[in-house]
């Protein structure tokens, strides 16, 4: 097997190449153009009037994740920590949104919040929604920026424009879809992006694979890496002491499956948002189900590019100049042909903007309903808010391009994600779960919980680099071994989680609970009494019932986490 010949980013694009990107482009910018005849109102910006289908927002679901995080992230995450990185999908995420559309839709849904931070404000008090605001808004534009420094490295790597320019650049272009569209312009670009994003990795895993003589080709390559042999197990060396490159299986169950997970997918409004803009209770519920089947098959799309750039790159990740964040664009480069190289390319532009556009969509959302309406400037016209949002939109944009030099710092981004996650998402999920299903809970264990929480993290964070139990073999030895970043990650996010819960419970008992009629449709068994009978409500036809979906998820993840034990 040859080594490939260039180990560089130089795309060389023809006129083809071109041509195709050309007419992505001006699709995008048609959909907003269409979007905006549909905006009258806030809520049209803001939640496309709560007016769309289930299987566009369920595409849009899994599409609005599917940005810098997961393609150039989990790639790198291949690379470096094998097939374990499934855990981020089958463990990390499909259970989570099962969760969201069978169990806490109802609750979004159905209680008529227009935001997570709002759920916040009517289940706690202001100062918690405050903080839930503020903290939300923070971790949107840091994420936004992550997506904006991936699309600024394919241009940088495409055009030879300075990092800088194409962060820019690529900023404005994703500024004038949101702007024109709102958040339907947003959501119909990613059903489109979706489409794209696919017929840009299957290029890219069946010609890597081809490379390296299959799958066996595959498996023996990466075995003579640092990687070893149990690289392809997801399973095997996650014990205490651990061996497995993603640490121990206490990290991946409780840290990643649990807390980081359904942190995630159950309080991120930039998924929300998508289920939150369907026409009706059982489509907002559907949305996250229909994205969880697709979601079962994408690592196959990130990850194993990323073993097969491994194998053909062995200096990948070793140095400054060849970091695990390239290991896709690499693989388009040196294995795709002229108009494949094209829709590729197509491929990672769209996943970029998908991924910054649900960002700044949400942060739009928040900042306009529930910063500047709620305590800056209450009680004026609707029109007003919605120039406010548009104002906003230009904001967040403009944050965005600072936070993607903050980005541009690590050498694999999803490590980095996953640090703010487990500030941000972590603190949040323990509110969450415990005020859903105990109506005790009282109005300032909130932000007294989600401030611990936060706290707890930050500590753990800069404590973990003194325990030697998180350095591959048990030795604090910087020369030859670096911290395994994932697994602190996983810690930091159950001591977050921890924390939160046991301050939100002491604060509990220091306080007096909500009356119970303020808790109507807020809290599991308090149902609101201002909400249809159910009995009177249409069943839905065999096929769209959610928990045929969700369960029919479960079981496919199950048999395929099964077979790559």
């Amino acid at each position: 097997m040859a080594l490939l010949a260039s180990q560089t980013l130089s795309l060389d694009l023809n006129v083809l190449d071109y041509g195709i990107l050309a007419v992505y482009f001006a699709l995008v910018v048609t959909i907003g153009l269409l979007a905006k005849r549909a905006i009258a109102t806030s809520e049209d910006f803001f939640l496309s009037g709560r007016s769309l289908p289930a299987w566009v927002t369920g595409i849009a679901f899994v599409s609005a994740n599917l940005g810098a995080i997961e393609i150039l992230g989990m790639a790198a995450n291949g690379a470096q920590y094998g097939m374990s990185t499934v855990h981020f999908y089958w463990i990390g995420a499909v259970p989570a949104m099962v969760f969201l559309g069978l169990v806490m839709m109802p609750f979004y849904y159905g209680s008529g919040v227009r935001s997570v931070p709002e759920y916040l404000r009517r289940r706690f008090n202001r100062p918690t929604h405050l903080f839930n605001a503020l903290t939300f808004a923070t971790s949107s534009v840091l994420i936004a920026g992550v997506n904006l420094f991936a699309l600024g490295i394919v241009l940088q790597a495409t055009l030879g424009w300075p990092l800088w320019a194409a962060i820019v650049v690529s900023a404005l272009f994703v500024l004038v879809y949101i702007t024109l569209g709102g958040l339907s312009g947003a959501i119909y670009n990613e059903v489109l992006q979706f489409f794209i994003i696919i017929a840009g990795l299957i290029p890219i895993l069946v010609v890597g694979l081809k490379s390296v003589g299959g799958w066996s080709g595959l498996e023996k390559a990466v075995a003579k890496t640092d990687l070893g042999a149990n690289s392809f197990s997801t399973w095997q060396g996650t014990g205490i002491p651990w061996s497995n490159a993603l640490g121990d299986w206490v990290g991946i169950v409780f840290g990643l499956g649990f807390v980081l997970s359904f942190g995630y997918w159950t309080t991120n409004f930039a998924e929300v948002q998508r289920a939150l803009s369907a026409k009706d209770m059982n489509a907002a519920q559907r949305t996250p189900l229909i994205g969880a089947f697709p979601k079962i098959f994408i690592p196959f799309l990130t990850i194993i590019p990323g073993l097969v750039a491994l194998a053909l790159v062995p200096k990948l990740g070793k140095s400054d100049s060849l970091p695990y964040n390239d290991a896709i664009p690499l693989m388009m480069n040196q294995l795709l042909p002229n108009g494949a190289l094209g829709i590729a390319m197509a491929g990672l532009l769209a996943a970029f903007m998908a991924g910054m556009a649900a960002n700044v969509s949400s942060f739009n959302t928040v900042f306009t309903y529930d910063i500047w309406q709620e305590y800056i400037r209450p009680g004026r016209p609707d029109g007003y808010y919605l120039r406010v949002g548009r104002v906003v939109t230009v904001l967040g944009v403009l944050i965005g391009i600072v936070t993607a030099f903050i980005a541009s710092g690590y050498g694999n981004i999803m490590e980095y994600i996953q640090m703010l996650f487990s500030f941000f998402n972590a603190p949040l999920f323990a509110t969450f779960i415990i005020a859903m299903f105990w109506k005790r809970v009282s109005p300032m264990s909130g932000i007294a919980g989600l401030a611990a929480g936060t706290a707890g993290a930050a500590a753990f964070h800069f404590w973990a680099f003194n325990l030697s139990y998180f350095y591959p073999g048990g030795v604090i030895d910087p020369a030859h071994a670096t911290i395994n970043a994932q697994m602190v990650n996983f810690y930091a996010a159950i001591m977050a989680f921890l924390v939160d819960a046991v301050v939100t419970v002491i604060v509990t008992y220091m306080g007096k609970p909500k009356p119970v009629e303020e808790l109507a449709g807020l809290v599991w068994g308090i149902p609101d009494p201002s909400a249809p009978d159910p009995s009177t409500v249409p069943k839905p036809v065999w096929w769209q019932s959610p928990k045929l979906l969700g369960f029919g998820a479960l079981a496919l993840t199950a048999g395929l986490s099964l077979v790559f034990l």
